[in-house]
């Protein structure tokens, strides 16, 4: 049974790293983050209107940055117990008008990065540590016209749950995140990209969502926190759909 007030306090002084904090459900992780007690270093391409106590902007593509990341961070903390493997992006269309600098960067942010900074971060966390990676529902079943978002998530959903395998014994815990469409700037930034108007766009996502709407980032934010808390604590690998009941369709 999970002692209520330790969980609680289980983020109190703990030292973590948000990646693409400068996004929708990275700005909102942070401050919850923060508001529970953690200190927070933050990477993005800027993050300077965003309060934490360490900041990293840097580019993801950068294998190097990304492989040092992790180290830099530990030592401005004094330690790294959470890795928010948060950063993403979305090319639509299918696999005939994408091009080779599509591919590149999709799958250099969606998996390189990730997989970089997991390498890097694991042996700072051996005895301790949660890593939660934002996956999607879309990387688990096929959706249409997104084979490169879709192929690059079900990579990062497979490596979750090899790696919440291979280093449970160690005493750290890796799982996944699975949401559906949230309401974030990426999201709105995309239907002005096809030309629709957002927020009639965002209506009709609604439309077709069971329980009534798309998320809020609060709401994908709560379950990540929910995966790096001891409330979780006998979970390793698992991919957590978080989607109002809808399939990808």
């Amino acid at each position: 049974m999970i002692n209520q007030q330790a969980s609680e306090n289980f983020f109190l002084g703990r030292k973590a790293l948000v990646t693409g904090a400068a996004g929708g459900i990275g700005k909102v992780l942070v401050e919850s983050l923060r508001a529970k007690g953690a200190r927070v270093a933050v990477t993005d391409l800027d993050t300077s209107d965003i309060l934490a106590e360490g900041h990293f902007d840097g580019n993801l593509l950068n294998g190097t940055f990304c492989d040092e990341l992790p180290k830099k961070v530990a030592k401005h903390l004094g330690g790294l117990d959470i890795l928010c493997n948060n950063a993403g992006i979305i090319k639509r269309g299918p696999i005939t008008e994408m091009t080779d600098e599509d591919y590149s960067l999709t799958m250099g942010i969606n998996v390189e990065a990730p997989f970089r900074l997991c390498r890097s971060a694991i042996p700072l966390m051996i005895g301790g540590g949660a890593i939660v990676n934002t996956a999607s529902c879309w990387g688990l079943r096929p959706g249409p016209n997104h084979p490169l978002y879709v192929m690059s998530k079900a990579a990062l959903a497979s490596m979750t749950q090899c790696l919440g395998r291979d280093h449970a014994h160690q005493g750290i815990r890796i799982n996944a995140v699975c949401p559906n469409e949230v309401n974030t700037p990426m999201l709105r930034t995309g239907f002005e990209i096809r030309g629709l108007d957002p927020g009639e766009a965002i209506e009709e996502l609604d439309a077709s969502v069971p329980i009534g709407r798309i998320a809020e980032p609060q709401e994908i934010v709560d379950v990540i926190l929910f995966l790096l808390s001891d409330a979780a604590a006998y979970m390793c690998g698992s991919l957590v759909e978080v989607n109002g009941g809808k399939p990808v369709i």
